[in-house]
């Protein structure tokens, strides 16, 4: 699918996805059923123009974090995205809890076009510490393999605070 200069202007974002949101991995089910519904359009396989940490935390949950020149150029997907479809990437990203925050981002295809994009990023307030606490070592791609290790929210235990639990990592490993 190309895009245009103008489909970036519209309602519609482009949404760049690196982690269980990507086909074959857990969460894909809801870019189904919005994909389904109208909402979403695949658009293909990215790769981030800069490079970025991408870590796992906590849960096995992959995190882009926004400290450009770190890390590698992340392999993803890039996704059309209507406003209706964004209500329901943002409610699972946690966006309005502190969890990820939706950013800017460029990428480009296997081609070499080069798009404005947005994704999810970890959040400010944690970033910086999960990216030291993984070692500053991160991954180009979430892959089947690191996959493995997510656990999904219903498998987590219950009563936890999330955010705590990404403090605890940071500070303790847990």
């Amino acid at each position: 699918m190309a895009i245009t200069e103008g489909d970036t202007k519209s309602d519609s974002r482009l949404i760049f996805t690196y982690g269980t949101l990507k086909r074959g991995f857990p969460n894909h089910s809801l870019m189904e059923n919005l994909i389904g519904g109208g909402n979403v359009v695949f658009v293909g396989e990215y790769t981030t123009v800069e490079t970025f940490p991408l870590a796992c935390g906590p849960y096995g949950i992959p995190y882009l974090i926004n400290i450009r020149g770190s890390g590698h150029r992340v392999r993803g997907e890039l996704y059309k995205v209507n406003r209706s479809g964004l209500g329901p990437l943002d409610d699972l990203e946690g966006i309005e809890i502190g969890h990820y925050e939706r950013l800017p981002v460029t990428v480009a295809g296997d081609g070499g076009e080069t798009v404005a994009a947005e994704a999810y990023f970890a959040h400010r307030s944690f970033g910086e510490g999960m990216w030291k606490r993984c070692g500053e070592i991160g991954v180009e791609e979430f892959t089947v393999e690191l996959g493995k290790k997510y656990e999904r929210k219903e498998e987590r235990p219950p009563n936890h605070v999330f955010l705590q639990d990404i403090r605890n990592f940071i500070t303790n490993g847990d």
